[in-house]
């Protein structure tokens, strides 16, 4: 067994994850920690950010973000890079929703809560991370968190279905751009988790039979778990996955098949 190996499949990189606060974030913070990478939780939530760092503080760190606000990227990429010298791998998973319902109730506030976090946050994130990648000359990894939504939208989330659509285009268009620098792009499309927000995207309360009829047209039975997200981002962050560019990974069970 190599020496990386032994020390984990991220030794020696720094990553930062957005909306690590809970849910898939807080999963994929804590893997990647686990797996040897130095982890910037960045939150809104103050309280879920410090909750998830307090398993590994020795490994993580807490920054309060808002990632719809150009100034809190910088300051979260400034001092990231002046506690551990440099920035590896950055994870755009912090998303947010409306609940499920017809186009035509759909506010205005709706939408552009959608549209900040979930795509105007990534251009924030690319746009702040990337020169320092550059700079770097050592490659890196983007991870944005999409939605099986983006691949195979449906009634009553059309809006959030395409903000997160735009993730879905936009990964591989920055893929192609920053390939040349050995700097890879890709997305997670996870299927809806049970992670207390079945209402909201399912758009009907969460009881046993709502969740049977929902996991009846899921191959694989069962809900996203935030380990199964994590999992697929420890892949992509890894140098196991160097060749890999590009690609929109669906995390739904076979859902979209």
């Amino acid at each position: 067994m190599s020496s990386i190996a032994k020390a984990g499949r991220l030794a020696g990189k720094v990553a930062i994850v957005t909306g690590g606060g809970s849910g898939y974030g807080a999963g994929i913070a804590t893997l990647f920690a686990e797996q040897g990478a130095k982890v910037v939780v960045a939150d809104i939530n103050e309280d879920g950010g410090k909750r998830t760092v307090s398993a590994m503080p020795d490994s993580m760190r807490f920054h309060k973000v808002n990632v719809a606000k150009e100034s809190d990227w910088q300051r979260l990429v400034e001092s990231t890079q002046s506690a551990f010298g440099s920035i590896n791998c950055l994870v755009n998973n912090a998303g947010t929703t409306y609940r499920n319902k017809g186009c035509l109730h759909v506010t205005e506030a709706d939408f552009d809560r959608c549209f900040n976090v979930n795509v105007k946050g990534v251009f924030f994130g690319t746009s702040a991370v990337l020169p320092r990648l550059l700079e770097q000359r050592s490659g890196g990894s983007i991870i944005n968190i999409a939605s099986v939504g983006a691949t195979r939208p449906r009634p009553g989330l059309v809006w959030y279905n395409s903000s997160k659509g735009a993730v879905w285009n936009a990964t591989k268009g920055l893929a192609a751009e920053f390939g040349p620098h050995g700097i890879r792009v890709n997305s997670i499309c996870p299927l809806l988790g049970g992670t207390g927000l079945f209402e909201s995207f399912s758009g009907v309360p969460d009881t046993p039979e709502n969740r049977a009829k929902f996991l009846s047209n899921v191959p694989l039975g069962r809900l996203c778990e935030p380990s199964d997200v994590a999992s697929a981002c420890l892949f992509f962050a890894s140098d196991e996955s160097s060749f890999v560019t590009g690609v929109n990974m669906e995390v739904d069970g076979g859902r979209a098949v």
